[in-house]
Order: structure tokens, then sequence, then C-alpha cells
């Protein structure tokens, strides 16, 4: 049986130098860094713990991690929630009553964003929220500058995010209803259960995996997101959306602070791997 297996790892040779060289070698030349005061220029000079001591006291860095937290929210506990019910209703009622194809359809259509490159899609959400032509004021008959006011500009980001996120969790959850045991709605159907009844108690247990699933795979998205920040907000209005990859950014490129950019990238990277621990050590209580 080993000489079988021997030769299989010269199939996963080839994703294994990918993954150090685009993976392992970068993230360590990046804790590397953040020991350093470096400019990106010249020779680093070894500064120690310094870089973490200032993320302790600094505001904008706590700050942007409060922000992380509403993207989480926006990212990955509404779309799970709405894409649960939306999967649900797609596969249970619209594919029986309607069938499968129109299902299909429209299971595309919330997909959609998720294709779209995500400097188009913020493109054309700045322009549908501009507060002088933006369609959204025209419609609502409104004369906001959603990511211009600091009140305003993280819950506007938010609401595109959830925009953005939702095909994903209902393409995921209609994949895993397709494994469920249909003996299972028809006994309930038997036994006069609702919609509702039926919802709760078969198709969310049932489809547990995918939850633990999409719930991980978006937190992680929302705590290293950036792309939208930077075609939205840049940050801004001050620092009302700022987050910690778009902190690093700034601190890497615009004010050349490369070790401590390093440090902040280290921060975010050792917290999603405890996230994500912690989400299997759940998954393994749960199974």
């Amino acid at each position: 049986m080993r000489a079988r297996t021997k030769g299989y790892w010269l199939y996963l040779l080839p994703s294994l130098l990918l993954f150090l060289g685009v993976i392992v070698v970068p993230f360590l030349m990046n804790v590397g860094a953040s020991f350093t005061r470096w400019s990106g220029v010249g020779t680093p000079r070894w500064i120690g713990l310094e870089n973490y001591r200032r993320l302790l006291v600094d505001e904008r860095f706590w700050e942007s991690f409060q922000h992380n937290v509403g993207l989480i929210v926006a990212m990955a506990v509404v779309p799970t929630a709405i894409g649960l019910v939306l999967a649900a209703a797609l596969f249970d009622y619209i594919g029986r009553r309607f069938g499968a194809r129109t299902a299909s359809a429209l299971r595309a259509m919330y997909y959609l964003p998720q294709v779209l490159p995500v400097a188009v899609a913020g493109v054309v959400w700045g322009w549908m929220l501009h507060p002088s032509y933006g369609a959204v004021n025209q419609i609502l008959g409104l004369d906001l500058d959603w990511l211009g006011d600091p009140d305003l500009a993280l819950a506007t980001v938010m609401a595109v995010m959830v925009w953005f996120q939702l095909g994903y969790p209902v393409v995921i959850f209609m994949a895993g209803l397709q494994r469920v045991d249909p003996a299972y709605y028809e006994a309930a159907e038997i036994d006069g259960a609702s919609w509702w009844r039926k919802f709760w108690h078969i198709t969310i247990p049932q489809i547990r995996p995918e939850i633990f699933v999409v719930m991980l795979t978006c937190t992680i998205a929302a705590l290293k997101v950036f792309g939208p920040i930077f075609v939205l907000t840049r940050g801004g209005p001050g620092n009302a959306t700022m987050v910690p990859s778009y902190f690093s950014y700034l601190n890497f490129f615009q004010k050349s602070n490369v070790g401590y950019g390093s440090a902040v990238a280290t921060v975010l990277a050792l917290i999603i791997i405890v996230v994500t621990f912690l989400f299997l050590r759940v998954q393994e209580r749960e199974s």
C-alpha cells in the first residue's frame, strides 16, 4: 500500500511548491519585516516588538477592527440567514411550482454579483450612490451623501456587501439541499407541517455542514476585505470605513512604513487562523 501511495506525492508536489512560494514564504517575510523599521528602500532596521506595542495603543487600528465586526455581520451573518430562506424557497417552492429551470435562473441572478469584478461593481455602486446624480437618491427622493457622510458610510458599505455576498450562500445551500432525503419532507407534509416548520426542523439540521462552510468562508472574506473598501470609500470619510487590510495597505504604500504595515497584516492573518480553528472545532463538536 505504501509503495502505491508514494507516487501520489508527485502529483501533489506542484501544488505544494506553489503553496510554499505564494503563501508560506511571503508570510514569513512579512512576519520578519514586522520586527523592523523600514521604508521599503534600503536596509531594514531591527526594532523588535516596537511595531506591535504601537498597535496596542493605536486607536485607528482598533477602530478598523470594530468596522470589521460590522462587515462580518454584512458579509457572513446576514447573507447566511437570507440565503437559507431563499435557497429553501427556490428549491422547495419555486422549483416545484414553476420548474427547476426557473429556480436555476433565479439562482444564477442571485449569484451574478459574485461573478462581476469587484472594481466594476464598486464603480457602478459609486455612480448609483452619488449624492448629485445617483439613482438611489433619485428613486427615493432623498438628498443624502451615502458614501461621504461618516454616519452613513459604513452602513452603506455593509448594505452593498450584503448584495455582493448573497449569491454565494444561495448556491451552496441549494447544492446541499439536493442531498437531503425527500422522504423527510414527505413525512412532514403528511403530518401537516407548515413550510416554516419543515424549514426549521428539516432543512437547517440537514444542511448544517454547508452552513458551517458558508459562515467560515464568508467570515474570512469579511476579515480580509479590501477591494470594495478601496473602490467605494478608500477607508473614508475620515476613518469611518477603515478596515485592517486597508489600514495595512496605507502604511505599506502611502506612508512607506512597511514594518508597521507588516505588523498589521501579521495580526490580521493570526486572527483569521484563530477564527478558522475555532470554527473547525465547533463543527467537530456539532458533528
